[in-house]
């Protein structure tokens, strides 16, 4: 290291070496005495009062008093600057007043013009991180970076023979072993989904995705995934199962259909009384699913603490909220401060639990056994308890609210000593100041403070659910799952929080952006999609970092196909068949209105096409998109079976729009073989003989033969006897296949040393003129160019192939014990053969390379001796 420092050191001194004088001192001086020279060389310079001189003069012409302007900033006092522009009198206080008041508003916009500065850059800057971000994770999901795939996509990448786009169409890296049981547990849901779709039945998803969830592990996130998917069944309201099939009148019983149920209120105009409706059933259900949940909770304690709840032999729900204060709010004897007894009992926090676990007709019975109790304490209590109970919509009429909101105002407000059970039911029941959103002792847990948000929800008031959807989403994803990678944090907790706020798209990106959760927020999505719940956004909106896509002008949109391409590319080679399950789903949203419908149709459609290229090859392959029997008859495949499942009309569309579009983009990817098969079903013979002869022609122009050349010629060994049997495909292109087999025969037989049948099979292919007639040979040099592409190409090596079996022949003969008139005559033959030969090359000369035919020549020659 010191070598090279030394180095450096006269390198650098070397750089001014040109500039040195002999003649001239060096000047050795620090930085500080060059300073000090040059202003003392400047203070020596006369003509400086001059200067100023001429410049005041200048400035006096444009009426300019420089002096008086001088003076005027030698003089200006900085520390006046904020004080009045005239002088205040020490009484005159409306003044005083007034200039304070301004200086007020002069410092809060400059503070919050500093904010908003602040502010901007700080979310431009967190903006600009989570787009780095979400690219990133972007880049390393298509090359399989999680998993260590990299190297694997880069050979993928460096082996495209036509440099296809990976980003768009690679294969993800295979799950471990735990993912894939995961994985197994939710496909058997997919697939139970389509087959009802089929026939054209309901199928419970959620309940479904409920049950796969508790196989798939007992841990505390799986544990929250299925109760996101709880709450989505109680806001869809999906029964959790449905009559058989084998069931009389079964049909009957499963209408109406759940499929897309709630897609016109949620995709349509939002202030309709429908997308009003759907407000309130979402609020709804997501209350009951907490409901449910801490009743659930109040059991568990129950029995895990029998002494201190002392619950006895009564089962009814009013003795089990008993049991269950005495074990939260009952220690060494005594209640907790601020528990109000009414009659020895603590009846306002039995009246809340009753009601928290929705058991509010047991709360009404509770309160009406104490009623003379409670009526000495509260008056009137009772009538607005009963009123709230029976409204269908938890609402109380206005005369009712008005008298709560007054008892509330006058002794419950301001006091500290309240029961905080009967203010969190005051604030129930009247939707008293909904924007102090806890109560003390009341709501200590999320779950509990999230059921008093959706309690107090009034769609027309305080903006209903959107209005508390926009106060959850400032809170956002840390406060309620913790900051990811630290102790305590959570998953799942944010997504059930937006599925119970309506923010559907948003739940389902919230599980997406994190890897051990991928799996079910792909199945959430197809549960969404099939009630109808799900918005996608049109193609030119969808984003191709993130299948979220969010825009100040329009709601939340989350691209399905997105979502399903980037999770079956992890099995879509090992289990094609699976991942079609997938890809039927996408269709899900055809009825979006906007066009955007017919764009999912499509993206399902190409989404098949991608499977149907990618997939390994083999019996399962003809068994996704169908085949031939030995005996000539058709059989279809799994994606025609599932064709309605894909909006796919009839034969006509499926060929059209599947088999040849996915027969196009084989054939770009180099999988002729596969694209022949697809072209063959879709009864598209003329281009199957196209593509034959193409393949064919490369396989020719191959120095060595490798077993996917003897493939494609096997394939087309077959066709071609198929169609000559069948009368199709009649054309050059047809010939010119068997021309090329043929070629490829007398190539065999040459190696195989059999050059008499080699030089008989290139006879009989008609390419090459050997009968010397320069007339005959110079018109078929002519007619050589009409002839398709695969044989022009190939010329160079049918000639130099027919020369070289000329040339083995010829010295065959020439060293055979034949009679010698024979011999003579036979050699004689090959010398007009050669001879024709390099006539017609002669004509064509310009459409190979100087070295082949000086190599016809030179065997010409050898012949001709």
């Amino acid at each position: 290291m010191a070598a090279d420092l030394s180095s450096l050191l006269n390198a650098s001194k070397a750089l001014t070496s040109h500039l040195s004088r002999p003649d001239l001192p060096s000047v050795n001086l620090s930085l500080d005495q060059i300073e000090a020279q040059s202003r003392r060389l400047v203070s020596r310079q006369p003509g400086t009062s001059a200067d100023a001189g001429r410049a005041n003069y200048l400035l006096a012409q444009a009426h300019v008093d420089a002096p008086a302007l001088a003076n005027s900033i030698a003089h200006l006092n900085a520390q006046t600057t904020f004080s009045p522009l005239q002088a205040l009198q020490d009484t005159d206080v409306a003044g005083y007043l007034r200039h304070a008041h301004e200086q007020n508003l002069i410092s809060t916009i400059e503070e919050g013009r500093r904010e908003t500065q602040e502010e901007f850059y700080r979310v431009l800057e967190d903006r600009s991180r989570r787009d780095w971000e979400a690219r990133k994770k972007r880049v390393f999901e298509q090359l399989g970076a999680r998993v260590g795939g990299e190297n694997r996509a880069v050979t993928d990448l460096k082996k495209s023979t036509h440099g296809k786009n990976l980003l768009s169409a690679s294969v993800g890296p295979a799950p471990n072993l735990q993912m894939q049981s995961k994985m197994m547990a939710y496909d058997r849901v997919v697939a139970e989904l389509n087959a009802a779709r089929l026939r054209g039945t309901s199928y419970p998803i959620v309940h479904a995705l409920v049950q796969a969830s508790l196989s798939a592990g007992s841990d505390p996130r799986t544990t929250q995934i299925t109760q996101d998917f709880h709450v989505l069944a109680k806001i869809t309201g999906e029964p959790p199962a449905l009559p058989p099939l084998s069931h009389a009148g079964a049909h009957i019983l499963n209408a109406p259909l759940m499929e897309r149920k709630f897609a016109r209120a949620y995709l349509g105009d939002p202030e309709s009384r429908e997308a009003v409706e759907l407000r309130r059933q979402i609020a709804k259900g997501a209350r009951e699913a907490l409901e449910e949940q801490y009743w659930d909770v109040i059991e568990r304690t129950i029995q895990a603490r029998p002494t201190e709840a002392r619950l006895g032999g009564d089962p009814s729900a009013a003795n089990k909220i008993r049991a269950y204060i005495l074990v939260r709010h009952y220690r060494n004897g005594e209640w907790e401060d601020r528990i109000e007894l009414v009659a020895g009992q603590p009846v306002w926090a039995k009246l809340f639990y009753l009601i928290r676990t929705g058991h509010a007709q047991e709360a009404l019975e509770e309160a009406t056994r104490f009623q003379q109790a409670i009526e000495h304490r509260e008056s009137s209590f009772l009538s607005h308890l009963r009123a709230w109970v029976e409204s269908p919509d938890r609402r109380l009429p206005k005369p009712h609210r008005d008298q709560l909101h007054a008892a509330y105002n006058a002794h419950m407000l301001h006091s500290s000593t309240s029961d905080p059970f009967k203010l969190a039911l005051y604030k129930l029941m009247g939707k008293i100041d909904p924007a102090r959103r806890s109560v003390a002792q009341v709501t200590v847990t999320t779950e509990d403070w999230l059921w008093f948000q959706l309690s107090m929800v009034d769609e027309d008031e305080f903006g209903g659910l959107r209005g508390l959807s926009e106060v959850l989403l400032s809170y956002g994803e840390r406060h309620f799952d913790g900051v990811p990678g630290q102790k305590g944090a959570k998953r799942g907790v944010w997504a059930g929080v937006l599925l119970m706020c309506g923010q559907f798209e948003r739940a389902v990106a919230a599980l997406w952006d994190h890897h051990e959760t991928e799996v079910e927020a792909v199945h959430l999505a197809i549960a969404l999609a099939y009630h109808g719940l799900l918005r996608v956004p049109s193609r030119a909106e969808t984003s191709d970092v993130t299948p979220l896509t969010l825009s100040p002008v329009s709601p939340p949109a989350l691209s399905l196909s997105t979502l399903i391409w980037r999770y079956v590319r992890q099995f879509v080679k090992m289990d094609a068949r699976e991942a079609l399950q997938y890809v039927y789903c996408v269709c899900l949203s055809a009825d979006q209105p906007g066009g955007v419908g017919k764009e999912q149709v499509e993206n399902a459609w190409e989404l098949v096409r991608r499977i149907i290229v990618l997939a390994n090859t083999g019996a399962a392959w003809e068994e996704l998109v169908g085949g031939f029997r030995p005996d000539g008859t058709r059989f279809s495949g799994a994606i025609e079976q599932h064709a309605p499942l894909l909006k796919l009309e009839d034969t006509r569309e499926y060929n059209e729009q599947i088999l040849i579009r996915a027969a196009k983009s084989s054939e770009e990817a180099d999988r002729i073989p596969e694209a022949i098969k697809l072209y063959n079903l879709a009864g598209d013979y003329t281009t199957v003989i196209a593509v034959l002869a193409q393949a064919l022609g490369n396989t020719i122009a191959q120095p060595s033969i490798d077993e996917k050349a003897r493939g494609i010629e096997r394939t087309a060994a077959d066709i071609l006897r198929h169609y000559e049997r069948t009368n199709r495909a009649v054309g050059k292109e047809r010939d010119a296949v068997i021309r090329l087999l043929r070629v490829r025969e007398a190539m065999d037989a040459k190696d195989a040393g059999r050059i008499e049948t080699a030089l008989e099979l290139m006879e009989s292919t008609d390419l090459i003129p050997m009968d010397a007639d320069v007339a005959k040979i110079t018109k078929r040099a002519e007619e050589f160019r009409e002839l398709p592409d695969a044989l022009q190409r190939n010329l160079q090596t049918f000639l130099k192939l027919t020369m070289d079996i000329l040339a083995a022949v010829h010295q065959k003969v020439k060293s055979s014990s034949l009679p010698e008139v024979t011999r003579q005559a036979t050699l004689a033959a090959l010398r007009k053969k050669s001879r024709s030969l390099i006539i017609f090359a002669g004509n064509l000369k310009y459409r190979m390379s100087p070295d082949v035919y000086s190599y016809l020549a030179r065997l010409d020659v050898e012949i001709a001796l």
